[in-house]
């Protein structure tokens, strides 16, 4: 599990992120969630030890977040940031072997090939994965980058806004993976992600923020209700239960 205790992160003397806690549990995915200039990212960030926090805590495990080796972390935590532009033209396979770098550091053992065949086939590009990146369609592409962190191999995966300018396809074969890396390989997911429904649809527990706090933290159920969405959007909410998950309907009348 990861543990983020009194967070906070300011420019000049204003808060990006303030006192913020959050627990991300192994075995499960955890949605950020939370209109622009919540925080969503920077909380990833210093999570992650991409951005330095003012204050506050992270517990990677048993171990704080500044006493790990950032090779050793390397290899427990995957993060795939927003942007994501690589000059250089590489083969999807060659882009998800850079996933095996933390391991190998550039010398491919037969594991190592294994694991990453089993990463492409994760994200189903397994037939296309001699094609270059320039020739994939914008999808195509972030499935390529996430197989890359699939190919990590680590207990913790961080991705800030996965279904950026993805259709509803490519978005719901991505969540679906993302679900079953979770639940199937008992590793903490966490996506910071626009789209409300997919967060509550695929997601076990909401970390909802607003001008960087964390309003409401928890299980789905607990955060996607009606008084917590209309403060954090100031819009009104319509909720329903559908088959078991929470569906949203939001309009401004």
């Amino acid at each position: 599990m990861i543990k983020l205790t009194g967070l906070s992160k300011k420019y000049g003397k204003t808060f990006v992120v303030k006192d913020a806690d959050a627990l991300f549990p192994k075995g499960e995915v955890t949605s950020i969630i939370g209109p622009n200039g919540a925080g969503k990212s920077t909380l990833l960030s210093m999570a992650s030890r991409l951005t330095e926090s003012d204050a506050g805590e992270v517990l990677i495990g048993d171990k704080l977040l500044a006493q790990w080796d950032t090779k050793e972390l390397a290899k427990h935590l995957a993060v795939l940031r927003q942007s994501n532009n690589i000059n250089m033209r590489f083969t999807i396979r060659e882009l998800v072997s850079f996933g095996r770098f933390p391991h190998s550091q550039g010398r491919l053992t037969e594991e190592d090939n294994q694991i990453i065949d089993k990463a492409l086939d994760h994200l189903g590009i397994e037939d296309i994965q001699n094609k270059y990146l320039d020739q994939l369609s914008g999808g195509q592409r972030q499935m390529a980058f996430i197989a890359m962190v699939v190919a990590q191999d680590t207990d913790y995966v961080f991705l800030d806004e996965p279904l950026n300018n993805l259709d509803i396809k490519h978005s719901v074969e991505i969540m679906h993976t993302l679900r079953r890396l979770a639940h199937d390989f008992n590793k903490a997911v966490v996506i910071v992600i626009h789209d409300i429904n997919f967060a509550s649809c695929y997601s076990d527990n909401i970390v909802a923020m607003k001008l960087g706090e964390v309003v409401k933290a928890g299980k789905v159920d607990d955060v996607i209700q009606q008084d917590v969405m209309e403060a954090i959007y100031e819009i009104p909410f319509d909720i329903r239960d559908v088959d078991g998950r929470k569906v949203c309907l939001y309009f401004n009348s």
